[in-house]
């Protein structure tokens, strides 16, 4: 039997956060064909003393609390101990989900694709400890620039956005090659767009007619229009995409 080609393990304080997602829809489907492994690990477990103590203030004084380093070594270990025993000879990518991280955008899923293993440690409450993240982290990403409560949403779109680029993931792998931030060559430059705007039946709808153009049966008109479409639309939204094209040889 073929192993999956993605593992994913998950370190947080609220294991039950993925309970629903990860049985839902295309990840479901993805977990049950064996195209990834996802494992989620309760940070919890690994905490000091009878009350399980996983955080502590901060030195200097401040709000909140941070994650122990000791605490998340011990629950890091667990991990990298458990991959061996599902026979991980590889060593895996471990991502701290953080705010200040880099930003997680559609080249950087096409990169991690082409890993084998990722262990996504999900920060909370106040942060984790600077020394842990300089000594077992590898690089901290950031689904956006603004704060969530915790890592667990970051994991999930991470999870997701990096699995959907495995051939079978997505019934009609095609779907992936021309949707937003995909690589396009345009005027000799690489770009990434967003989408093209789509329709569907009825024709007519609240006075408003479905492009006719569509309707020809002209793919080759088809696709231009779409690809005009792609670049208005991305100069209109984000033109900071068209900006960071970069020049590719011929």
């Amino acid at each position: 039997m073929s192993r999956p080609k993605l593992y994913f393990d998950i370190l947080t304080l609220f294991p039950n956060f993925f309970h629903s997602p990860l049985r839902t829809s295309l990840v479901s489907k993805a977990i049950k064909n064996k195209l990834i492994h996802v494992t989620v690990h309760d940070i919890r477990q690994f905490g000091i003393g009878t009350h399980k103590q996983v955080d502590d203030r901060p030195f200097g004084g401040g709000p909140g609390m941070v994650l122990k380093p000791d605490v998340l070594e011990l629950a890091l270990k667990n991990v990298l101990a458990q991959g061996r025993t599902r026979g991980l000879r590889v060593k895996p990518k471990v991502i701290l989900l953080d705010p200040t991280g880099a930003s997680f955008n559609q080249e950087k899923a096409e990169v991690f694709s082409k890993k084998r293993w990722f262990i996504l440690i999900c920060g909370h409450y106040e942060g984790v400890d600077e020394r842990f993240k300089d000594l077992f982290v590898d690089e901290q990403i950031s689904i956006g620039d603004y704060v969530l409560s915790g890592g667990e949403t970051a994991a999930l779109v991470v999870i997701e956005g990096v699995s959907r680029l495995l051939p079978g993931f997505v019934g009609e792998a095609e779907s992936t090659l021309s949707e937003s931030f995909t690589e396009v060559k345009l005027n000799g430059k690489v770009s990434r767009l967003l989408d093209y705007p789509v329709y569907t039946r009825p024709e007519g709808f609240k006075g408003r007619q479905a492009p006719k153009i569509l309707l020809s049966g002209n793919h080759g008109a088809i696709e231009n229009w779409r690809m005009e479409k792609r670049v208005e639309k991305t100069r209109k939204i984000r033109p900071d995409l068209l900006q960071r094209s970069k020049s590719r040889d011929r």
